[in-house]
């Protein structure tokens, strides 16, 4: 270990970070002699990624719960950087760096007088020892994700860990709903109905586009300011084909904005009954794909109360009447329910549905996913008057009347 000034120990830093056989580095705990600042990062994670064929510094800063992600370009083979970014990085009151390349690692530790010690140690030998060439650095993580952790477009939502995993479960979700030779010949038209932030139709249109032939999206939500903002977020990450319009779902109209009905209708935790308006919308376009993950569901929650479940008025049978007693119980099975008449209602318009876990509960409690698929072969007039059947005794067996029924009514 070699005693030295600090700006000495953080060159040698720097200089192992700009290594093109850089692998990773951290840094971590509090300088001593320094306050905390609320917005300061807690700890940091740099590795090297590729973008777009480009090499930059992927960093990963974390304050407590919070995760937040930038890249940092590298240009060129004598490995410059955005100066200032990097200088900024280095200047964070940290107490140690510890940076690994294919020759070995560099370790900083911070002392109370404001010097450092720097020891190094050489790679160790073995398999996986030292950095990946350069191309691997995408190649590795392909295998794994459907849209790289590296893209620009996760540093512009300022999306963590958790809102990454959440857009890879949805993609593998939407890759196997696609038909095979689904709008082969054409971009691909999708619509996010009651899109809100906009997280999953950004990712879903920067992972379409990825098709031989394309894809156009349009995003629909209410919100005006939610509108200008997911604009600016798409511009900002280079999200091509995707605009956003303002209105209610049922409303909207994107045909004009896609050249034709949708081929791929998503509505992604739009608030209670809007599920039920998108679904709708999506029967009436025969949508080839639809996929919901529903969000709250008070409607039957409020028809179950109105049944006086749980009282001694209830209407409902007593074994029924068991189930939703409790206020807690009634609100979860209010889901199932309402999940259970969607699924059936899409059934008896000739779609096969699935209800399938989005992502982990760990990750998001709102974890359900309608997936539907209309065949291409329209389903058997006998398999769809059963599955309106079960519709109709499910609603009236929990006297409810569901809106998805009232939205699909003739």
């Amino acid at each position: 270990m070699a005693l030295v000034e600090l700006p000495e120990a953080l060159a040698a830093v720097r200089s192992s970070l700009l290594e093109e056989s850089f692998v990773r580095a951290t840094a971590g705990g509090r300088r001593r002699g320094t306050e905390a600042v609320a917005d300061r990062p807690e700890r940091v994670e740099v590795r090297p990624v590729l973008l777009r064929g480009v090499r930059h510094l992927q960093v990963t800063e974390r304050t407590g719960p919070v995760v937040r992600t930038r890249n940092l370009r590298v240009q060129g083979p004598a490995g410059s950087v955005d100066d200032e970014a990097l200088d900024a990085l280095l200047a964070l009151p940290f107490a140690t760096w510890h940076a690994e390349t294919a020759a070995g690692a560099v370790q900083v530790q911070v002392t109370k007088k404001g010097l450092a010690t720097v020891g190094r140690t050489a790679a160790t030998a073995g398999p996986g020892a030292g950095a990946r060439p350069g191309g691997d650095l995408a190649n590795d993580r392909r295998k794994e994700h459907l849209l790289d952790p590296g893209d620009p477009l996760f540093a512009v939502l300022g999306a963590g860990g958790d809102k990454r995993r959440q857009v890879d479960a949805f993609l593998r979700q939407l890759s196997a709903a696609l038909p095979e030779g689904l709008a082969a010949d054409r971009p691909l038209r999708v619509v996010d109905l009651g899109c809100g932030n906009a997280y999953l139709t950004l990712a879903a249109q920067r992972w379409l586009a990825g098709r031989p032939a394309g894809a156009r999206t349009v995003g629909v939500e209410l919100r005006a300011d939610l509108v200008q903002r997911s604009t600016e977020r798409a511009a900002a990450a280079g999200v091509d084909g995707l605009v956003f319009a303002a209105g209610t779902i049922a409303d909207a109209d994107p045909t004009h904005l896609l050249g034709g009905p949708p081929d791929v209708v998503l509505a992604l935790h739009a608030c209670d009954t809007a599920t039920d308006d998108a679904l709708a919308r999506a029967a009436a376009w025969e949508a080839p794909v639809v996929l919901a993950a529903p969000c709250c569901h008070r409607d039957v929650q409020r028809q179950l109360v109105a049944a006086g479940a749980g009282t001694a008025a209830s209407s409902l049978p007593a074994a029924q009447d068991a189930l939703v007693s409790s206020p807690i119980l009634r609100e979860r099975f209010a889901d199932v329910l309402t999940d259970s008449l969607r699924a059936a209602a899409l059934r008896a318009r000739g779609y096969r549905v699935d209800v399938v876990e989005f992502v982990d509960s760990r990750h998001t409690p709102r974890n359900a996913l309608l997936r539907a698929v209309l065949p291409p072969r329209p389903a058997p007039a006998a398999a769809r008057d059963a599955a309106q059947r079960e519709l109709e005794e499910l609603a009236a067996s929990w006297r409810v009347r569901p809106a998805i029924a009232e939205r699909l009514a003739p």
